[in-house]
């Protein structure tokens, strides 16, 4: 029997036997992709090895960070802070005589009290010694540096107000005006003219800024430079006039023209 073809038929290819074990292998020159991730497979490879040579001093540092920090936290919480309460504690005394010295009552032995104890609790001299590194022992620099000036003894109010260090700015030009007027009762003006001046630039502000204005202004007349107390008393004038700084200015901007 005769055969043929019909036109346009192919005869068909048989199929391609597909073997699932074989490996198929890109090119990375053909593929970008896989470049990427054989590299990250050796960098990963790399990060392993050091980690294997080095965890020995690896866990090492992770015990040290742990160690300190666990130290910190017990350092609070058992010393740190019952130190402060009980500073706090042996301050309430002190304060309450200060504030009634304050108030005009008895005040030299009031204020002496503070400075030395009563009650069976500090005064201020031991709380910022005993206690130096606590916010009130740091608060009783302050306080004691005040009381001595209160009480006639300069020096040791210089010394106790230079210690006080604090974020309160009130505070902070308070304890240096207060310097200034130690200065100033030692008959020092240069000195308290230096201290009067950086308490007036000390966080301005209608309190303490023109008070220690003033007082710089003062002492720059008893010192004969007018041209400076003029400006003193002028900012007072132009930029404090609510204040009773202001009520008498007038007079003082006469005096140093």
């Amino acid at each position: 029997m005769a055969t043929y073809n019909k036109r346009g038929y192919k005869t068909p290819k048989a199929k391609e036997e597909f073997d699932d074990s074989t490996n198929v292998v890109i090119d990375e020159k053909d593929s970008k992709t896989a470049g990427v991730f054989n590299t990250l497979d050796q960098t990963a490879s790399k990060t392993e090895e050091w980690i294997a040579r080095n965890q020995k001093a690896i866990f090492g540092i992770v015990a040290v960070v742990a160690l300190v920090t666990v130290g910190y936290v017990m350092y609070s919480k058992f010393i740190v802070e019952p130190k402060e309460n009980d500073a706090a504690d042996q301050m309430f005394v002190a304060q309450q005589n200060f504030q009634k010295a304050t108030d005009g009552t008895k005040s030299d032995s009031l204020y002496n009290l503070s400075l030395k104890g009563s009650e069976g609790k500090y005064g201020f001299v031991d709380i910022a010694s005993k206690y130096e590194g606590t916010a009130a022992g740091n608060l009783s620099n302050f306080y004691a540096g005040i009381a001595y000036l209160n009480t006639g003894k300069y020096s040791e109010a210089i010394t106790y107000l230079e210690k006080f260090k604090s974020e309160d700015m009130i505070l902070s030009a308070l304890a240096l005006g207060g310097i200034g007027d130690a200065y100033s009762q030692k008959n020092q003006p240069k000195q308290a003219l230096e201290y009067y001046i950086k308490a007036s630039e000390t966080n301005k502000n209608e309190f303490t800024t023109p008070r220690f204005l003033l007082k710089a202004g003062q002492t720059s007349l008893s010192l004969g430079n007018k041209a400076d107390a003029l400006k003193y008393f002028t900012e007072i004038k132009e930029k404090y006039e609510a204040t009773p700084e202001a009520s008498s200015i007038d007079a003082m901007i006469g005096f140093a023209q």
